[in-house]
């Protein structure tokens, strides 16, 4: 299967299945001398190791080995292999779904592509998928730090709640890493009514970057916001991207879109940190609509292998909603972006 690997200089390959022995990912690219520890990325994996409040029954202790790459806590400019072991699989949950489509999810389309498909949790198509991009994208962490630069996800809205408020100080304090306590609260109450009626909920996540120099990006076709949107959109949950005013600018003058250049800088950031697909040293700023979870107790139409016409109920673990899990799966893929970026050369003018 093509498409797993991700960026060009720093580049990443994830492999395993929802329900396979184990998942993980190689990293290439990666430079020497960055002090690295198996601490270091476990502290991103385990905002989204499932088994917590909110979230999928299934435990997995999601705890990553380092198996090359490193000497005496140290990147070695090697190639970096992480692995996960799976430790909660329940197959059997899924054996009914052997002949029958889940609506919402990949299943179809891989079996029509392939000619064959993993029903046991979705396999290759499962959300497990984005371990290994977590972990992964904690190493990318580690090697943009030595910039200062800093990347941080966080929840806007959920279940058709949107915050009213922000602040930074709000976002570790709740489970649903919402920078407005209050909705945090009634975004809780109202997934668990959702869960309830067996049903899921979307939302929307906002990432910023602070500390990035002006000069990201390539022009034309390897635009800094066209791979952060590919970045965002290899998310399977994701069906939306946008950066800075994004949709709104469609109902703003240019008057009120542009950012007026000063001699201090930018007296306004509408372009999100981005202008003519380069950084302008902004704070850049995407937000992404994330779809419910298909996986729902609800019945639902669907056919058979034989294209037969069907129910399905789906049982199993599922998360009532990709939120908050999907919050370090969106960090690390705008890490995973900007850490393939900064290895590009350009005038580094900061």
């Amino acid at each position: 299967m093509a498409g797993n690997s991700f960026g060009h200089l720093f580049r990443i390959t994830t492999w395993g299945e929802s329900h396979g022995p184990a998942l993980g990912v190689t990293i290439d690219g990666c430079p020497p001398g960055i002090p690295l520890s198996p601490e270091d990325i476990q502290k991103d994996l385990e905002r989204r190791r499932p088994g917590k409040q909110l979230t999928s029954p299934r435990r997995e202790p999601d705890k990553v080995e380092i198996l090359s790459g490193i000497f005496e806590g140290t990147t070695t400019g090697t190639p970096l292999s992480l692995v996960i072991f799976n430790r909660d699989i329940r197959s059997k949950d899924y054996s009914d779904l052997a002949r029958l489509y889940r609506p919402g999810h990949a299943d179809r389309t891989y079996e029509q592509k392939f000619g064959i498909r993993d029903w046991r949790g979705g396999g290759r198509s499962s959300a497990r998928e984005t371990a290994a991009r977590v972990a992964a994208g904690a190493v990318a962490r580690k090697f943009l730090q030595r910039y200062g630069i800093w990347v941080k996800a966080y929840t806007l809205a959920l279940a058709g709640i949107h915050c009213r408020n922000f602040r930074w100080e709000d976002i570790d304090e709740n489970p649903l890493y919402c920078p407005d306590a209050q909705c945090a609260i009634a975004m809780e109450e109202r997934l668990k009514e959702i869960r309830t009626a067996g049903d899921s909920a979307g939302g929307i996540v906002e990432v910023c970057a602070k500390g990035c120099p002006p000069g990201l990006g390539e022009p034309v076709f390897d635009k800094l916001d066209a791979r952060l949107a590919m970045a965002l959109m290899s998310i399977g949950a994701v069906k939306g991207v946008e950066i800075g005013e994004g949709f709104a600018a469609a109902d703003l003058l240019g008057s009120q879109n542009n950012d007026p250049v000063t001699p201090k800088g930018y007296a306004s950031n509408h372009a999100g940190g981005i202008l003519g697909g380069i950084s302008t040293g902004l704070d850049i700023v995407l937000r992404v609509a994330v779809k419910p979870i298909p996986s729902i107790s609800k019945t639902q139409q669907t056919v058979d292998k034989d294209g037969n016409p069907a129910t399905i109920q789906i049982k199993g673990r599922h998360d009532v909603s990709a939120i908050p899990r999907i919050i370090p799966v969106c960090e690390a893929m705008v890490l995973l972006t900007l850490a393939d970026f900064m290895m590009h050369p350009f005038p580094r003018n900061f």
